[in-house]
């Protein structure tokens, strides 16, 4: 059975003249028709939620086709949409705050300078699961494999215009929520719920939506939620990386169905390391190897990802995809290493164009593509829009 899959995908919105976070969601919102956008905590973010696919070449169009409307209803406004961890010449107090909504009032002045500092954004995917009870067993077996998915997707080298010489500072900054971090290990639904209870009714959060573990059941879907990568400039990044979780939740379903998942010994302090190393390094330094939790080269641990997953990936029609888009991925380096070399050439400005045409899926627009491997592959190439870049 193929495990349907969806995207919640965060966008900044930017001055295109400035390149600085600009406060548009509403005016940007009030131009789009239809479902499936969305407010997000600040003023200057927006989320875009996909459909429910079965196939990742579904999964794509639908998601090319979110980014052409958002563009759409952004470039009239002066503002560009963009897909990274942080945005490139971002500074604290230039987006004029939070959304104006009771539950994110309450956020601010409760969690207040790491509220403040909330101008990240991220890429999250659900996949269906068979119950709740597999849902949170299953969170144990993925765990140790988000790491790799986030330095797949790690797109925040810069923050507030300066390198921080990580490749996901978004990451540094997501873990100072109190729940943020690996999920940790329980025996099924009623053990996990009653742990949530507990952290409510100590009064550090108020809800379960607040509870921002890298992996967790959702609250309204009878989905596993992937929440520990940055949002990617590459549409087709999402898509791998979608790809991939999914994959990962489909052979845990099937060891827990045959009561073939290793026993867990407890010790998740290793989790919370290896994703610290996945947010320093990206694609371009060592990796914690999920197996033998040693340090080893990020493409030895993303290059055998699809083999020890192939039945999974066999089952859901994504073998080849998935083959196919983490070659490219692995020939073209992070967006991190990206953006670094926009800016050696041409400052934080290049690097600003660059995402806003990767968003956009200009491959046509220096850097995005061709510099380091060609374009993506084809049957996943994203129809760049007609707008030009602006400042190119």
């Amino acid at each position: 059975m193929t495990l349907r899959i969806g995207v919640e995908e965060e966008f900044h919105l930017l001055d295109v003249h400035s390149g600085l976070p600009a406060p548009g969601a509403r005016a940007v919102l009030a131009r789009l028709t239809g479902p499936g956008f969305a407010p997000e905590f600040q003023s200057c973010v927006v989320e875009s939620n996909s459909g429910v696919h079965e196939s990742l070449d579904g999964l794509h169009a639908d998601l090319a086709a979110s980014r052409r409307r958002l563009d759409a209803a952004a470039a009239p406004l002066g503002l560009a949409a963009v897909a990274a961890g942080t945005a490139p010449l971002a500074r604290l107090g230039s987006h004029e705050g939070v959304t104006d909504h009771p539950r994110y009032r309450h956020m601010a002045d409760e969690y207040r300078r790491v509220a403040e500092e909330q101008l990240i954004c991220s890429a999250q995917v659900h996949v269906d699961v068979p119950d709740r009870d597999t849902a949170v067993r299953a969170m144990c077996l993925v765990s140790p494999w988000l790491p790799p998915l986030l330095a797949l997707s790690a797109s925040s080298p810069f923050w507030l215009g300066g390198d921080t010489g990580y490749a996901s500072w978004r990451t540094m900054l997501w873990q100072r929520w109190p729940t943020a971090g690996p999920a940790g290990c329980y025996s099924g639904a009623a053990d996990y719920d009653a742990a949530l209870e507990e952290l409510i009714g100590s009064g550090v959060i108020t809800d379960p939506g607040m509870v921002y573990y890298d992996v967790r059941p959702s609250a309204h879907q009878r989905t596993l939620e992937l929440r520990i990568c940055d949002a990617c400039p590459r549409v087709e990044t999402v898509v791998l990386v979608a790809g991939l979780f999914r994959a990962l939740v489909h052979d845990a379903c099937a060891r827990l169905a045959r009561r073939a998942g290793p026993a867990c010994a407890g010790h998740h302090e290793w989790l919370r390391a290896a994703a610290w190393r996945a947010a320093r390094s990206g694609l371009e330094g060592p990796l914690v190897d999920p197996v033998t939790r040693r340090a080893v080269p990020a493409r030895q641990v993303l290059h055998g990802l699809p083999d020890r997953l192939r039945p999974a990936l066999e089952a859901s029609g994504d073998w080849e995809s998935v083959r196919e888009l983490l070659g490219r991925a692995l020939a073209d380096g992070s967006a991190a290493r990206r953006l670094r070399r926009a800016a050696e050439s041409g400052g934080l400005p290049a690097a600003v164009r660059l995402l806003i045409a990767e968003t956009r899926g200009d491959t046509g627009a220096v850097g995005c593509s061709g510099a380091d491997g060609g374009p993506p592959p084809a049957r996943f190439r994203t129809r760049a829009g007609r707008a030009p870049v602006p400042g190119s």
